[in-house]
């Protein structure tokens, strides 16, 4: 028997990233899609990273046997002077399908090395059923030495980042995105 998905405070316990993701894509039974996303710096609105959905292409063909896991990471390629960012905006535009979303929460874990640098806990409270919906976040980023800044400069496959995706308490995917965070 499978173990049950994570709670929230379940993830908040978490010090290391996870190793898979958590639950299978077929748990996301809101129809949630993930259509765009954008990092930006708030002091001189720079965009640091962008990733979009082609709204005209067509539906993707899959050939047998594809591991559906692959489209559920994504790989962020960040400069370096990042690491030097006081504060980030973040845009995630996403669209919900034919069911009413309550408490859409989602918690990122930043780790370097196994280690818990930042974590963030957000909550969008509802969703319109059948709705395109914009969700911004503005935070502090960590402060880090120049020791770290450099460590993490040397090392970026030893950044990993988890995002957490709940409705109403429930786990949801995509559940967790281990992933290279800086480079």
């Amino acid at each position: 028997m499978s173990a049950a998905p994570p709670t929230p405070a379940d993830v908040l316990k978490y010090s290391a990233p996870t190793n898979t993701f958590l639950c299978p894509l077929s748990a996301n039974t809101f129809g949630i899609d993930f259509l765009s996303f954008k990092i930006r710096d708030v002091e001189s609105k720079r965009v640091i990273f962008e990733v979009a959905k082609d709204p005209n292409a067509a539906p993707p063909e899959f050939p047998p046997n594809f591991d559906f896991d692959q489209l559920r990471h994504i790989s962020y390629k960040f400069p370096a002077d990042f690491l030097r960012t006081k504060t980030v905006g973040t845009t995630l535009t996403f669209k919900v399908g034919s069911k009413p979303v309550r408490n859409f929460r989602m918690i990122e874990r930043h780790y370097f090395k196994d280690k818990l640098m930042q974590s963030y806990d957000f909550n969008f409270k509802f969703c319109i059923p059948d709705t395109t919906n914009e969700w911004e976040a503005i935070y502090q980023m960590p402060q880090l030495s120049d020791a770290e800044v450099a460590d993490i400069i040397a090392s970026p496959e030893l950044s990993k980042s988890d995002s957490f995706y709940f409705v109403e308490g429930m786990t949801h995917p995509p559940s967790t995105y281990p992933l290279p965070l800086y480079h």
